[in-house]
């Protein structure tokens, strides 16, 4: 299982993603959604 820092998720976020997707992208790291 890979684990983002949120220094990643922040430079990927600044490199293409937009607050929100980042958001989610955080998300998706706490819950693990099924399908």
């Amino acid at each position: 299982m890979k684990q983002l820092s949120f220094a990643d998720a922040e430079y990927a976020g600044k490199r293409k993603q937009t607050r929100r997707e980042r958001f989610l992208l955080e998300m998706d790291q706490v819950v693990p959604w099924s399908g």
